[in-house]
């Protein structure tokens, strides 16, 4: 049985940044990282739009507003040494009508708060300036945003790993923990592995590695799918770079919108269905069991009282090209329903506390020899550098 001072669960962007980070500050601890699939990034951040957030939309003070800023930071200057492909586009965040410019007042004040320093109004008759096919009433121009592939991101922090002496094994899925005095055993589906400290970077299954790890969460993952669409070649010259509405407060989703990709693609999307299956990437993707998980959970139909017309409308506009098709119109007028074809699709881990609240912040659970992160959403990959920075400290003066 191999021995190893930290054993890192969980192969994409958060569970990667951390693992470097930790050989970062203290390069002599023996790491191992593990991931059940056959390559890094193979879920949340492989299939996210790859958007470099700005820090704009968050709470200032909360984890997120913290992490993002300095993480934005830390990601160019990351991408940068290492010849990653990326780009400071900026984007325009549109408004529809008077209700929505008010939001723009509180945007733009978040967005200060949070020091940013690249925002711009943007009044009606200059918006084509930036976006010569969007429509609103007022615009706010983001000049900090930017674009980036997150899978490339992963892997070149997964070199990082390996430079800086730790191990990575693909294809090993965590199955237990036997808690001993001075060590615990970790079970895989690779053999077993000695360590002295777990961390829990595992994503859409944290909530159960949690349990399995003794821990009782106070939170459970909710898988949502976010479909997207994928511009023609002959229609991409509607967006310029990244065009966005103004978002719902009341929820963790940021709404459909336009993203220029960094291979030159343009996509539509993401909405955000319930999915019946953590890894439920395609609308056939079932699961009794995990269904099972939430469907009998007090939680989950507190939430489902509290949002079941927005529930009821994204899963219309899911079976719906054209409905799709009318929210992007709310952006960009021109767009029709033969200009876009059906792209990927990433599923979220959203995790939902007992009384239906989700969770809007980054939630890290502490525990004897433990960490785990139980909630990771966007910016998570925008962050991730910063909240591994973050991680890794607790860990290394835990280990101590």
């Amino acid at each position: 049985m191999k021995n190893y001072d930290i054993l890192v669960i969980g192969g994409g962007i958060v569970g990667t940044a951390t693992a470097m980070q930790i050989l970062r500050q203290k390069p002599q601890l023996k790491l191992l990282l593990i991931e059940e699939e056959n390559s890094l990034a193979p879920h949340q951040t492989g299939n996210n739009s790859g958007v470099i957030h700005s820090g704009l939309y968050y709470k200032p003070g909360s984890l997120k507003a913290q992490n993002c800023v300095k993480g934005r930071t830390l990601m160019y200057q990351f991408c940068e040494e290492n010849g990653i492909q990326h780009e400071r586009c900026g984007k325009l965040v549109l408004a529809a009508d008077e209700n929505e410019r008010k939001k723009l007042d509180e945007l733009e004040s978040r967005g200060k708060a949070n020091g940013l320093t690249q925002l711009k109004r943007i009044p009606k008759d200059e918006i084509k300036d930036y976006e010569p096919y969007a429509s609103g009433i007022e615009a706010l121009f983001v000049g900090e945003t930017g674009i980036v592939n997150y899978t490339e991101v992963t892997e070149a922090f997964g070199k990082k790993i390996k430079e800086l002496g730790g191990e990575i094994l693909l294809n090993t899925k965590f199955l237990g923990l036997k808690k001993e005095s001075n060590r615990m055993v970790v079970e895989t589906t690779n053999g077993e592995f000695a360590v002295s400290y777990l961390v829990n970077c595992g994503g859409l299954y944290s909530d159960k590695i949690a349990k399995i790890c003794g821990i009782s969460p106070e939170v459970q993952i909710i898988p949502f799918r976010g479909e997207y669409y994928e511009i023609k070649e002959e229609k991409k010259y509607l967006v310029k770079n990244l065009i966005y509405p103004v978002p719902d407060p009341r929820f963790p989703f940021l709404g459909v919108h336009f993203t220029r990709m960094i291979n030159g693609g343009v996509e539509a999307g993401p909405n955000a269905v319930l999915a019946f299956k953590r890894k439920g990437y395609l609308k056939t993707d079932f699961s009794l069991t995990e269904m099972s998980d939430y469907f009998f959970s007090r939680g989950f139909w507190i939430m489902a009282q509290k949002y079941y017309r927005m529930g009821f409308d994204e899963f219309r506009r899911s079976f719906s090209k054209k409905l799709f098709t009318e929210a992007l119109q709310k952006l960009v007028p021109e767009i029709q329903k033969d200009d876009i074809k059906p792209s990927g699709s990433g599923v979220r881990a959203q995790a939902l506390d007992r009384n239906g609240n989700l969770l809007d912040d980054f939630c890290l659970i502490e525990a004897e020899r433990m960490t785990h992160v139980l909630n990771a959403p966007s910016p998570a990959a925008t962050a991730s550098i910063s909240i591994g920075e973050i991680i890794a400290e607790k860990i290394i003066y835990n280990f101590n």
